[in-house]
């Protein structure tokens, strides 16, 4: 009997990484917790980034390190407001390192239970963690990092079965399935586009009309007026804590493209949201249209970039970073 198990596992695993299948780590509230607790490094030591999916595409962690020497801690939720974790870094009085929060407008400036709900739960596991969380978070770490199988998001039952596409019915919402190759995530929490993704046009397209579908259930005008304002006081109230204790915080709108774009400076203007922003809270921020080094990038589905990319990009923003910010890091070489 165990003979059979062990065999069929081995199979799967083989077929499996036959389709071109790799290791992806899952974005769990354990290894989210995991890398929460490196944010306490001295300020010279490490950058800690909070955000959505774009800045866990678009900030390359090899290239980071290998130019700063400087350990980027990655903390973005996909599909999330940087919010919950902004909050929960303010009021960590032994947290004053260097924060770089992106903002994805759709995002950031909302007030949606779904848009909080995952960095939530990390922000509670972390909080109320067990030792037996801990230990169990230690032993499947060399396993998740050994077997492509135990990728959730793409092999377990429940993922399986979603990639039979069923029909959405009344009363049963099917979420939309992404392409395998489209998002894979490394121990580091940085996600990638594998290069069956970057060259395949049907994928990016199944991508783009994900995008399309989720803008299409956004019926409600963008947020503004008194609760725009409150939101605002509160991201500034807990930017000025961080701050007051050494700390150092700046904004990053990080690139999209074609329509997601322009979509987005029809239903976000730069002078109400970004603009507003900065000047609200009294922080400094980089936007990629800012810079003709990076100002240009095309994202495959609109929304992210290409690994390679990421890596010119990452470049980039060091560079401006230092020259435009006087941000200083261990090392330097570009």
């Amino acid at each position: 009997m165990v003979t059979c198990v062990v065999a069929s596992i081995v199979i799967w695993e083989l077929y499996l990484r036959s389709t071109g299948a790799n290791i992806s780590y899952d974005s769990n509230s354990a290894l989210w917790a995991h890398h929460r607790a490196k944010v306490y490094e001295p300020i010279d030591r490490s950058t800690i980034f909070i955000g959505s999916s774009r800045i866990q595409f678009d900030l390359d962690l090899d290239t980071w390190q290998s130019i700063t020497g400087d350990k980027p801690v990655q903390l973005a939720w996909p599909g999330s407001s940087p919010l919950p974790q902004l909050y929960h870094l303010a009021d960590d009085e032994q947290f004053r390192g260097k924060l770089i929060i992106d903002v994805t407008e759709i995002l950031f400036f909302s007030l949606s239970p779904s848009a909080m709900e995952s960095p939530d739960k990390g922000v509670a596991y972390y909080d109320e963690i067990t030792p037996a969380q801990r230990a169990s978070f230690v032993l499947n770490k060399p396993l998740e990092a050994s077997f492509v199988f135990l990728d959730r998001d793409n092999y377990s039952i429940k993922a399986m079965l979603d990639k039979l596409r069923i029909q959405s019915r009344p009363g049963v919402f099917m979420f939309p399935v992404f392409p395998r190759d489209f998002e894979r995530m490394n121990f580091e929490r940085q996600s990638y586009m594998m290069p069956a993704f970057v060259n395949d046009t049907a994928q990016h397209n199944q991508v783009k009309a994900i995008w399309g579908f989720f803008a299409s259930l956004e019926t409600g005008p963008p947020l503004s007026g008194a609760p725009l304002d409150s939101l605002l006081e509160t991201v500034k109230q807990a930017t000025d804590k961080i701050k007051a204790r050494g700390g150092r915080v700046l904004f990053v709108r990080t690139p999209s493209s074609g329509p997601f774009w322009a979509g987005e400076q029809q239903g976000y203007p730069r002078e109400k949201y970004w603009d507003r922003l900065l000047s609200y809270t009294n922080t400094p921020g980089i936007h990629f249209m800012d810079d003709k080094a990076t100002d240009h990038y095309v994202c495959p589905e609109f929304s992210h970039l290409t690994p390679e990319d990421a890596i010119d990009y990452t470049k980039h923003f060091i560079r401006i970073l230092h020259d435009q910010q006087g941000w200083t890091f261990p090392v330097r070489q570009i």
